[in-house]
């Protein structure tokens, strides 16, 4: 048996540094930050898969595979006495009554040191022997299942992974009670399974349905899907007493404690550890194959295209909207806006007649003030206008139309729009809770800083767009600022030379009214240019106002877009990296258990484990 149990090492121990890279690479996927994040149950599971990951491949780097055989079963199903029996002595405690707090009974060869058992079972109450058919086995009685005792409970959940073969020990009264039941078929799929019917003698009556209780647990389990179920029928009182000096009763038919004890002793070689461990290797890496394909995410690739479709029109939208908001901000102003960009064209005009403009602008600006002294209303806090002298303040001016407008509308409006975007989402079928956190961050931007540079880009636009056009009007501003440059120059250039001429050749001699005509002809012809450049160069706000709304909102809508549009597609990118890293490891586990499924085809272990039912295993949501 020995010599087949070294042939254990080559398959076990090269698995062992495969399951150890598996665990490595699935806590690196647990640990790292993620856009499509694990519910707590699905996380709970691969955190638990994680572990088993590392125990098997603690386990499986030994010199010689351990095969652990945990004894489980309700109150007063006889574990303890079944442990004695097989022991041959008295090493558990075993009572009749409600069990006490205690700790489980591993049993285990001398030859095995303490620190290879698994640091579960290490705070256990050890119980060494010398048996060498049981060297490379350990039994391991654990506390009662349903035990009221809630530390029995954690105890039991404890060292239960650490089983690879789980001895479900029932009795005529408790073979399938529904604490254990279900906590059998939690575990059906990650370790292997034989069944002991103890207090046989008690079990040749037939319930109610005419069955008797090995007959009702193998039809049970042939529901759960094994269709040969190893079911070893017992009376291990009776074999305790005996080993006691107590005279052997006779034994009821059927009854196959020696039968146990030969499987546990001499029908378990090395072979079938191999291909427990192994196959118990399998079941874990197919619980977390299917766990890991229900924690990938899902392709939202088109879904975000088509969300994309929908958010551009409302963002679209939000910023028509934006911009008429904005400019209500400014129509109360547009007396100041005019001025200003009135006093902004000065600049193309020189000699008298730009001395003549800024005196006009200076003089109207001078009546504003006046005219807001004397109103006897009060009057609420404005945004900076142009001084009389021609400097203005844009930044302020944008920065307080920007708070005025945040405070009434904008700041409801974008908290509206990240609602928006979020329904619409939700009818494209994109899951809301990826867009949560990166639509807050981008609600948490500083807007109002981004609106204000824009609404001072518009301004400075428009009035680039007034104050120097193109087309068939720079051609009439043109002739226009050349006639006004030129004409009033002339008409008092050319008045005073008359004068003159008239005085030196004509002697003539000027009145006053001679040597003030030429200044009031000079004056006419710049009021008449300037009249003209009113009609026909208008720096009125109804006219600017539709270029400076082009000019905001078509910036606006590109702010918008920047910001929010990317949204949907980021996400879908990212989830797409997480796809690809989560199909790789699904991808690693595939190729492993279809390697370990290829060298374990020739041990005869079929009968501890149930068909696959993939159907049972509790489903977590996405």
């Amino acid at each position: 048996m020995n010599d087949v149990a070294d042939t254990a090492a080559p398959l076990l121990r090269t698995l062992a540094p495969l399951l150890r890279d598996l665990e490595r690479k699935l806590q690196v996927c647990i640990d790292a930050e993620r856009r499509y994040e694990f519910d707590l149950i699905r996380k709970a599971a691969l955190t638990g898969i994680a572990a088993d990951l590392k125990r098997k491949s603690d386990d499986l780097d030994g010199d010689r595979p351990l095969l652990v055989v945990m004894l489980m079963g309700g109150t007063g199903v006889g574990k303890s006495t079944l442990l004695n029996a097989l022991a041959g002595a008295s090493i558990a405690q075993a009572s009749f009554q409600r069990p006490t707090t205690r700790d489980p009974v591993v049993y285990y060869h001398e030859s095995v040191r303490p620190e290879r058992l698994d640091p579960a079972l290490r705070g256990c109450r050890l119980q060494p022997h010398d048996r060498d058919a049981l060297r490379d086995k350990i039994i391991v009685d654990t506390p009662d299942l349903d035990s009221n005792d809630l530390a029995n409970r954690e105890t039991l959940k404890a060292v239960l992974p650490v089983a690879d073969i789980v001895l479900y020990v029932g009795s005529q009264e408790k073979y399938h009670d529904q604490l254990g039941w279900e906590l059998f078929r939690e575990q059906r799929h990650r370790r292997a399974f034989a069944f002991v019917l103890n207090k046989w003698d008690r079990c040749l009556q037939t319930n109610a349905s005419g069955l008797r209780p090995d007959e009702d647990l193998l039809r049970d389990l042939r529901a759960e899907g094994f269709e040969s179920p190893l079911l070893f029928r017992t009376s291990a009182q009776r074999w305790l007493d005996s080993r006691n000096g107590a005279p052997q009763a006779e034994l009821p038919a059927g009854e196959q404690f020696k039968e146990l004890v030969e499987w546990l002793e001499h029908r378990l070689t090395g072979l079938e550890i191999e291909a427990v461990k192994a196959r118990g290797v399998g079941q874990l890496l197919t619980q977390f194959e299917r766990e890991l394909q229900g924690a990938t995410p899902p392709n939202l690739v088109s879904i975000a295209s088509a969300t994309q479709g929908r958010w551009e029109k409302t963002l679209d939208e939000k910023s028509a909207g934006d911009t008429e908001v904005l400019l209500g901000t400014l129509d109360p102003h547009q007396s100041e806006i005019e001025l200003h960009f009135s006093v902004q064209g000065q600049s193309r005009f020189w000699g008298l007649m730009r001395g003549y403009l800024k005196l006009f602008s200076s003089a109207k600006g001078a009546g504003n003030i006046l005219r807001d002294k004397l109103t006897i209303f009060p009057k609420r806090t404005e945004p900076e206008a142009p001084s009389t002298t021609g400097t203005w303040n844009v930044s302020s001016f944008t920065q307080q139309c920007l708070t005025e407008a945040g405070e009434r509308f904008l700041d409801q409006r974008t908290r509206d729009l990240i609602a928006r975007l979020q329904n619409i989402a939700v009818e494209c079928s994109f899951p809301i809770r990826l867009l949560e956190r990166p639509c807050t961050e981008a609600g948490k931007l500083d807007w109002r800083h981004r609106y204000e540079h824009s609404l001072r880009d518009a301004l400075q636009e428009a009035e680039q767009v007034w104050t120097k056009p193109t087309g068939p009007r720079r051609w009439l501003q043109t002739a226009i600022v050349h006639t006004a440059n030129l004409l009033p120059n002339i008409v008092l250039i050319a008045g005073y030379l008359l004068l003159m001429y008239r005085y030196f050749v004509g002697g003539y001699m000027p009145q006053l009214f001679d040597v003030l005509l030429p200044l009031i002809m000079t004056l006419i012809s710049m009021i008449l240019l300037q009249v003209s450049i009113v009609l026909l160069l208008p720096m009125r706000w109804s006219s600017i106002r539709s270029e400076f709304r082009r000019q905001l909102e078509r910036r606006l809508t590109a702010l918008l877009r920047e910001i929010y549009l990317p949204i949907p597609a980021e996400v879908a990118a990212a989830l797409e990296q997480e796809r690809a890293q989560i199909e790789q490891l699904r991808s690693d586990v595939r190729q492993v258990a279809t390697w370990l499924e290829q060298r374990q085809q020739a041990a005869n272990v079929t009968r501890l484990y149930g068909a696959s039912a993939p159907s049972t295993l509790p489903a977590h949501p996405g």
